[in-house]
């Protein structure tokens, strides 16, 4: 079926809508978007997760049941740096659990036990911490939800510079994670071939890119 013969015009299809500010500033609003708890209960918890199952009565009446993953705030990082006049990506690769393969990501992580601290403070802690870089200055450039349909948990994102180079002071439970510096049009050709294949570090790049930061 065409677009004309189920009654839609061609040019209505190619329409583009133009979002007006307040529009836009509705996604910082808190709102109960029409939901109502009915119950909740914490049905699992670890130092790291809590997983909530709470009764729901959404907008249209129906009741229904809705599982939500609770996680502290977590930051994820580009650090990018320059050998001979060239732009490089540090990347950390690293064998994930849940899916069961080696990930190519960026930087990133949380700090279960202080969940109150400084999101700068612990993006410049996890740098050093899985790459050993220190860098002179910690750009935040934004924020991002990393499951939205599941998760409570929220990113900050923040790009590296003036990088220099030290220890790494992985944890116990990193000590697979190996550091990788590239170039950074190695780097978009690995996002281009999907070889990165980590949402987060995929999103923190397009935010960073987006701002003309790199």
């Amino acid at each position: 079926m065409t677009a004309r013969e189920d009654g839609r015009s061609t040019e209505a299809m190619r329409s583009v809508e133009q979002l007006d500010p307040a529009t836009l500033r509705q996604a910082d609003m808190s709102d109960d978007g029409g939901y109502l708890t009915l119950s909740s209960r914490i049905a699992y918890e670890n130092p790291w997760t809590k997983m909530r199952e709470d009764i729901i009565r959404r907008p249209n009446g129906q009741d229904g049941l809705y599982g939500v993953v609770e996680r502290g705030e977590f930051v994820v990082i580009l650090p990018l740096g320059q050998v001979d006049g060239e732009p490089t990506v540090t990347l950390i690769n690293q064998f994930r659990y849940p899916v069961g393969r080696r990930m190519w990501e960026l930087p990133m992580g949380m700090w279960e036990t202080r969940p109150d601290a400084n999101p700068d403070e612990v993006a410049a802690g996890e740098l050093r911490e899985e790459t050993g870089l220190i860098a002179d200055r910690m750009t935040h450039v934004g924020v991002l939800y990393q499951g939205a349909g599941y998760s409570t948990q929220r990113g900050h994102v923040y790009l590296a510079t003036g990088l220099t180079q030290g220890p790494a002071e992985l944890e116990a439970t990193e000590q697979d994670i190996t550091r990788h510096t590239i170039s950074l049009v190695q780097f978009e050709e690995m996002l281009r071939d999907n070889v990165i294949t980590c949402m987060v570090s995929i999103a923190a790049f397009a935010l960073i890119r987006s701002r003309g930061l790199v």
